[in-house]
This record gives C-alpha cells, structure tokens and sequence, in this order.
C-alpha cells in the first residue's frame, strides 16, 4: 500500500485538476492536447482511488466560469467530456463505481446532458466508490440557489426558519448525498480554492501539488495521501481533548 494506513485514508477526496493547458504550452502543444492527456490522469487517478478504497472522489472537471474561455476551446472540451464519459461507462460497471453530477447540468449541450444522465442511469445500481464530476459548477452559484430554494420553501410553508441549521442548509447544495470532503488535492501548484465547494471546505484538509495535471502520477497521488495521514484533524478541538477522546 505504498506505506499508506487503509484504516486512515480520507472517506472523500475532491480534486481540483488544474494545469492541463500549462502543461501543453510548456511543450508548444495547442491546449487541447493538455485536457487530452489530462483524461488519460484521470482513468488513472480514478482506478487508483477505487483500488486503495476511497470511497467518494469528486473532480473539478469544469466550472462555470470556463463557459467565459475561448468557444472553440469550450466545444472541443465539451466533445472530449462526452467521450471520456461515454468511453468510461463500461470501466465503471466493471469496478463498481457510481458516477454522479455536480453542478448546473442545464447548460451543458443537450448530446453531453445525454451522455451524462445515461452514464447516472447505468450505473446508479453499484455500491464501490462514488465518482463526481463537477461540471459547469461554482460554489457561490450553488449557495446562492440553495438560498433561493430554501426561501421559496419558507414563503410556501414548507419549511420552519426555527428549524433551520446547517445540515438542514446542506440538504439543499448539490452534494446532499455525499459527505464533505476531507482532503482537497489542487494541481499545478496555484494556492487557492476558486470557487469549488467552498460551504463543504470548512474542515477540509487542504494540499497543493506543484505538478501539473498531465503529471500527476500514481506516486503523487500516495505522496499526497500519505501527508494527509500525518495530519491531525481537530476540527476546533485541541491535540489534548482528542486524546483524551480516545
């Protein structure tokens, strides 16, 4: 297990895959060709989480603030999405893995809302890992409907403000039925979260990776997970009242 505790790895690990584009235009490669190679990290990413027994692993795979990139370079990257998804349906009934969509998917193009909802469909019945795409996602997006949702819901009497807490608010975010993460990996070496998860991040443990995407290996991915293990997860509490705890 590449000196990795089974007992202590993260129950949910979310990823934010950035640097496919550096990567590319480091070799004076069109950008395309990074998101490519960038595709062929997460199979190997994926397999890997599913192998080790991560339960939930949630990748930023495209956020709603891409939609501003070039539009030759957002439709090349909604038809490499499509493929890669409808590509890797069969690998994911073989490994027992769940896919599932976070994210304002009424945007997307109708032919890769199809491929996603059939993919969700497919493999809605497994019970391994559950595999996440955040696509046309943004955190503040997310809250801010959640709110709306939540005041339409107190207008119409269905919902009591006194009973208002934060896992009632947390019902109403995409991820209502997944855990928050508890380790955040972010590639190519950018420090900051932009504008992913940022409700569920409360607590997460955060690593930044100065590899970028393409690169990301197998050994990076145990590195990262084996400095996970060395950290001591307090959540407000201090060293002594965990010990005690235990």
């Amino acid at each position: 297990m590449h000196g990795l505790d089974t007992e202590k790895l993260p129950r949910h690990l979310a990823i934010i895959m950035d640097g496919n584009g550096r990567w590319a235009q480091e070799r004076m490669l069109k950008r395309i060709i990074g998101h490519q190679r960038g595709v062929e990290t997460v199979r190997v990413i994926v397999e890997e989480c599913s192998k080790l027994g991560i339960r939930y692993l949630t990748l930023f795979a495209f956020s709603a603030e891409n939609w501003l990139r070039p539009k030759t370079e957002v439709k090349a990257l909604m038809a490499l999405l499509k493929k890669y998804i409808k590509a890797e349906v069969s690998r994911m009934l073989t490994n027992n893995i769940r896919f599932n969509v976070i994210g304002n998917r009424d945007e997307l193009p109708p032919d890769v809302n199809d491929a996603v909802q059939d993919a969700i469909d497919r493999t809605a019945a497994k019970t391994g890992m559950v595999l996440t795409l955040a696509l046309s996602y943004g955190a503040r997006q997310e809250i801010i409907q959640a709110a709306v949702q939540m005041a339409a819901d107190i207008s119409s009497g269905g919902l009591n403000p006194a009973a208002l807490d934060e896992k009632r608010f947390s019902s109403y975010l995409f991820t209502s039925s997944i855990p928050d993460p508890d380790f955040l990996i972010r590639t190519s070496g950018e420090m900051r979260i932009s504008n992913f998860l940022l409700w569920q991040l409360a607590y997460t443990e955060l690593y930044f990776s100065n590899v970028n995407w393409p690169e990301f290996s197998r050994n990076e991915l145990h590195a990262a997970l084996r400095d996970y293990q060395s950290r001591e997860r307090r959540f407000g509490r201090t060293s002594a009242q965990l010990q005690n705890r235990s």
